[in-house]
């Protein structure tokens, strides 16, 4: 080094910094160790590092050292690294190991090998491990060492440089002529750019370029998305040695070449103006620059690192200053490495005698502004036998322990005699397997779910372990308020199930995770969306499936017509979720959603609304006063069940009054306050005494002219189809009594279980003839039971299966029965029935979310044939767009303290047969005709569109090109997180504005058919008008010149549209179906978005596409639905270039526009 014009005194050093080897070291423990390289270092007997414990006095504003620790004496620290994440320093040294050593203190917390033979060159912290690159290889290892994979690269190459680009995406450089591309999701390589200039040796980024520093002594910068080189520095004659980037400033030191005399260090830094690509004056130093990183604090402040260990400080557009000059104590050594922490607080430094050091501005340093907590090893803790005092009178003879030498037996040790071998039980069979076998004979086949590892069956004392997270929380109670809160845990797939919204909304939420079925779950984003359960019951209910479908009707919110629109997708939908915006929007327009009355809303509402007589293809019913007429509703007919009211009093005068109720309500016995212990009832008698109702209230008698004490009695004349029963578990007293009543049948279950076991142990075990294969019914074979599932019945207090028959002289009679057995003959002459449980409405109560309605359903043999092509019943848990398959017993389990009951069906055995079953498309042309506008200012002479006329009628394969305009209802709710990133809780809701179709072809191509502008009754907290030109005024139909009509009047023709198979092409119809809450098949849907969409790219907005390919400039100052149809040309476009005709059909057009 050159020391000329700097201070004499800079090199010399006071002597506590050149500290000696302790006296009472041994030189033998390692006869390689170099005493020169351990100044101010101790080992300790161990062989592990630890600084000398020296009080550290330094002043804010000013680096010095803090800390030096030797990883491995004489093998060259090569990479260093402050994690970004944690609180550590990393090392990386010249024979491949890594090391790392936690906080200011620089104690070690792991070390392992990373490549047997070659360097670590750099090293780079992720969230969930670090990254270490070598010459051919990279790894990444958890912190704790564990690897987690290892990417080999192609022979040849030679790594020096990485750089992560996203947080799973990363680029390497070194000596070959390209850059590759890794994704670390999959580990492969994703890309390969070829670069002019070999040999990219340093890499880094800014917002707007990527920076390559060549060994060649030039810096290159490249294009964020293609890697193209765009402006080129020169920055050294002879090779470049490290280089930073800082806002508009880039600063470069590196070697001259001196001609023969080869190259030397260059002592100026090239400085570069990023605004106005060229070079400023350049910065003179006073040492041999090696290393150079930008720290910006106060100021963009530069600090130069020499080989030898000197430090100096200055500005990129001053003076460098002989004051801010220090000197790391390398005892010699040349530095190797160096980085600096995110804080910009410390600097760590590795040189070629393995130490590493430490150093700070800031007494108490941080290496990350929010660091997480780190874990450590857990100590080995060795149990110790505590120290006895001998010599003390008092001391037990127990405390010291002694051998087993005697050979008499325990007392721990049972005798044969007083114990009994039971074999483990078989675990369950996938209830997925029991789903999809087929039974040929007496042999069930199933495809494998590949839920359980090869060969390997999990021993689990018990089964619901797995269905609870490891961690425990006290909610407040769920019955009760007053209640002492207790523990109770909720199974993981009863709680409340959200969507976690990203940049893309919905795109990359992995919704199969949670629906592996083809049936379609509900979104619960909505408002409303509390009755998603309800919706899915009347869906699997098989006449309310085909009434809703089959009826239509003038009126604007018609619960029966969204409802059949929104049972239309669910047919349509392959697992996918759906939305009931629709639905739910025509729900809030009745009083009683906002009583949440969710367990006789939908059946008088259907029941009223599907009389009304307001279509030609209406069902046509009598009204609720006719009940004697001959034609009823299907409603009236499904649910109905007609009762006689009568109503005694004291003057012995009865009041008689018959009406047709739809449910009913259950009613507990009164518990006296002397009996301590509740009786023990059925259900069936229970259901009994709440349907033949009789309680004593205040009534108005005609006959005493006043209110009188009357006897109120309720009696059935006839059985319904479907049973639906409202538990009304609405207190502690009544969970109580559920609770109560379901531990006497678990009580008389295991007491059963345990007599026929009994019986089995006195009888010899036969040998059976033939294997019975069941997965639902428990099987027998001459008294050898296999399987008795008494312990499944825990909680279970309600009978699968009922017998309800009505006959003269006993009136009502209800009984549990056997649901395997069927009615003999004479029981079903006697007009009795079975009644099979089919659906159980549990409100799961979860002090963490406020709770939430799931739905057990068992989903018959025709849904299963139209979705999965397999005949067979199956109960489902419907938890929004969570779906999964379960097992009879959970769904009739029901524990109070967190899985209450509200409300069950029993229908009866084989009820559908008497309804008709088929569907005849409501929907027909008609609705295409003009309409007149809801809006009283509307011109003629202002028309948008022609409407079709019938020679222009839609055919299948048909062109229309499709887009919608929306205004936003409630702004989205978000929360911004601690590293500066924005999170959505609840995305805006969006209701839609405008659609416009035009046509596709023939001679009014490009000329509209529909532009309607659709009326709300909502408030609208913001219109959009820049992107989507509408206008406060444009949606009222006082004020609007807008041709203006309902939403479910557009609905259907887009609906007309979809059903006669017409193709529509727009740009973004994703979003705009999903709003208008339409499902529309995969191949009558052309998205410009995706035909002109490369592979992991960005998608390119309409306006773009308009100006590069059509040269139009469109949406300039507010944004027109009729000026982005022009899809329609692009699509013409791409199919010229794709040498195709326009009427041929597309296909999977996003998967075709990747092969591009």
């Amino acid at each position: 080094m050159n020391f000329e014009g700097l201070d004499a005194g800079m090199g010399e050093f006071p002597p506590n910094l050149h500290g000696t080897l302790d006296a009472g070291l041994e030189p033998s423990m390692d006869p390689h160790l170099n005493p020169t390289l351990l100044q101010g270092v101790e080992l300790e007997a161990e062989g592990l590092t630890m600084t000398v414990p020296e009080p550290v006095h330094m002043m804010e504003g000013l680096f010095s050292e803090l800390h030096s620790v030797v990883s491995e004496v004489g093998i060259p620290v090569t990479a260093t690294h402050f994690d970004n994440q944690e609180e550590m320093l990393w090392m990386g040294n010249h024979r491949g190991h890594a090391t790392s050593f936690f906080g200011p203190t620089m104690g070690r917390h792991s070390s392992f090998q990373v490549h047997a033979a070659d360097d670590i060159r750099h090293i780079q912290s992720l969230e969930t491990g670090v990254l270490f690159l070598s010459k051919s290889n990279l790894k990444c290892f958890t912190r704790g060492g564990l690897v987690m994979f290892d990417y080999p690269m192609e022979e040849g190459a030679d790594m020096h440089s990485l750089l992560m680009t996203g947080n799973n995406t990363l680029l390497m450089g070194g000596l070959q002529n390209y850059v590759a591309e890794v994704d670390l999701n999959t580990v492969q390589e994703t890309q390969k750019f070829t670069v002019e200039i070999p040999g990219v040796a340093i890499m880094r980024q800014s917002n707007r370029f990527f920076f390559c520093g060549h060994t060649s002594g030039k810096v290159t910068l490249r294009d964020l998305r293609t890697f193209k080189m765009e402006h080129e520095f020169d920055a050294f004659s002879g090779s470049l040695s490290d280089f930073d980037v800082h806002g508009n400033l880039l600063a470069a030191c590196g070697f001259s070449s001196r001609g023969l005399n080869g190259l030397s260090c260059d002592r100026f830094l090239m400085v570069y103006d990023l605004r106005m690509m060229r070079a400023v004056t350049p910065l003179q130093v006073h040492v041999d620059p090696l290393f150079l990183r930008f720290i910006p604090t106060y100021t963009s402040r530069l600090v130069i690192i020499s080989q030898t260990g000197q430090c100096q400080f200055c500005e990129p557009t001053g003076l460098a200053n002989v004051a801010d000059l220090f000197h790391v104590n390398t005892v010699g050594q040349l530095l190797m490495s160096f980085d600096v922490s995110s804080s910009k607080q410390a600097l760590g430094f590795g040189d070629s005698g393995g130490c590493v050091h430490l150093w700070t501005d800031v007494p108490e340093v941080s290496f990350n502004d929010y660091s997480r907590e780190t874990e450590f090893a857990l100590p080995c803790l060795v149990d110790t036998l505590p120290q006895l005092d001998w010599n003390h009178d008092l001391l037990p003879l127990s405390l010291i322990p002694l051998p087993l030498t005697s050979t008499e037996p325990l007392l721990s040790d049972w005798p044969t005699a007083l114990a009994a071998p039971r074999p483990r039980r078989a675990p369950p069979v996938d209830p997925e397997i029991l789903r999809t076998m087929k039974t040929v004979g007496f042999i069930g086949y199933a495809a494998n779910p590949r839920t359980r590892i090869r060969n390997q069956v999990p021993y689990k004392i018990k089964d619901a372990e797995l269905d609870y997270d490891n961690y425990k929380q006290v909610p407040e109670s769920p019955i009760g308020r007053d209640e002492e809160p207790h523990l109770c845990m909720v199974l993981k797939k009863y709680r409340k199930v959200t969507i976690k919204y990203s940049k893309l909304g919905l795109e990359d939420f992995d919704f199969k995770h949670y629906n592996k079925t083809l049936f379609a779950g509900l979104e619960p984003h909505i408002p409303n969306a509390y009755c998603n359960c309800m919706i899915q019951v009347l869906y699997f209910l098989e006449p309310i499936r085909c009434l809703v479908q089959n009826h239509l009707c003038q009126k604007e919110f018609c619960l029966a017509c969204e409802l059949g629109f929104l049972f239309h997708m669910l047919d349509l939908s392959r697992g996918n979720p759906c939305q009931a915006s629709n639905f739910l929007r025509a729900f809030r327009t009745i009083p009683e959603a906002s009583a949440l009355e969710l367990e006789s809303l939908h059946p008088h509402q259907l029941h009223q609304e599907t009389q009304e007589q307001e279509g030609p293809q209406a069902y046509r019913g009598a009204s609720s006063s006719s009940l004697g007429s001959s034609v009823e509703s299907v409603i009236g007919k499904l649910f109905g069940c007609e009762v006689e009211n009568s109503s005694l009093c004291r003057c012995a005068k009865e009041t008689v009054r018959s009406s047709l109720t739809l449910l009913f309500t259950m009613h507990y016995p009164e518990q006296n306050s002397q009996d301590k212990v509740i009786k023990e009832y059925d259900f069936a008698e229970i259901l009994k005494k709440s349907i033949c109702l009789e309680q004593s209230t205040q009534a108005w008698c005609e006959n005493c002219e006043k209110y009188q004490p009357t006897v109120q009695t309720r009696n059935i004349r006839c059985l319904p189809d479907v049973l639906v029963i409202n538990c009304e578990v609405n207190s502690a007293k009544e969970a109580e009594f559920w609770k109560v009543q379901a531990e006497y049948a678990f009580n008389k279950a295991m007491q059963k279980e345990a007599k026929e076991t009994s019986k089995l142990d006195e009888a010899p075990p036969p040998m059976p003839s033939e294997w019975c294969l069941d997965g639902e019914e428990l099987c027998s074979m001459e008294g050898l039971a296999i399987d008795t599932r008494a312990e499944d019945l825990r909680h279970v207090w309600i009978p699968l299966t009922m017998k309800m028959s009505i006959s003269k002289s006993q009136g009502l009679e209800i009984s549990s029965w056997s649901e395997g057995d069927e009615l003999s003959a004479v029981e079903e002459e006697e007009g009795a029935s079975l009644y099979d449980l089919v659906v159980t409405v549990p409100h799961i109560q979860d002090g963490r979310t406020g709770g939430n309605l799931v739905a057990h359903i068992k989903v018959g043999e025709t849904y299963h044939q139209r979705k999965e092509g397999v005949t067979h019943q199956q109960w489902y848990l419907f938890n929004d767009f969570l779906i999964e398959p379960i097992d009879k017993t959970e769904a009739a389990q029901f524990d109070v303290s967190w899985k209450v009951p509200a409300i069950l069906y029993y229908a009866k055995r084989n009820y559908h047969t008497k309804y008709d079953l088929r569907i005849k498309n409501p929907i027909d042309a008609s609705v295409l005709l003009t309409e007149a506008s809801l809006a009283r200012k509307q011109r003629k002479s202002h028309a948008t569109f022609i409407p079709l006329m019938v020679s222009e009628m839609p055919q299948a394969g048909d062109l229309v090109g499709l887009d919608a305009e929306f205004v936003t209802l409630n702004q989205e709710e978000a929360e911004l997180r601690s590293d500066g990133t924005k999170s959505t809780i609840k995305p805006s809701q969006m209701s839609v504005a405008r659609i416009t179709c035009v046509r596709g072809q023939g001679p009014n191509e490009g000329i509209p058919f529909i532009d309607d502008y659709i009326s709300t009754q909502e408030q609208v907290v913001d219109y959009l008008t820049q992107y989507s030109g509408i206008k406060p005024g444009d949606l009222d139909a006082k004020i609007s010149s807008k041709h203006l009509t309902t939403l479910k009047s557009t609905y259907l023709k887009l609906r007309f549209l979809i059903d006669t198979g017409v193709r529509f092409v727009g740009h973004g119809l994703q979003k705009d179906f999903r709003v208008i809450n339409l499902l529309v098949p995969k191949d009558q849907v052309v998205d410009t978005v995706y035909l002109f969409h490369l592979p992991r790219k960005r998608m390119i907005s309409l306006r773009f596409l308009a100006w590069y390919f059509l040269d139009l400039n469109i949406q300039g100052e507010t944004h027109d639905s009729i000026e982005r149809l022009s899809a329609l040309q692009l699509q013409k476009k791409y199919w010229k270039a794709r040498g195709r005709e326009p009427g041929e059909m597309e296909g999977d057009h996003a998967v075709k526009s990747e092969e591009n």
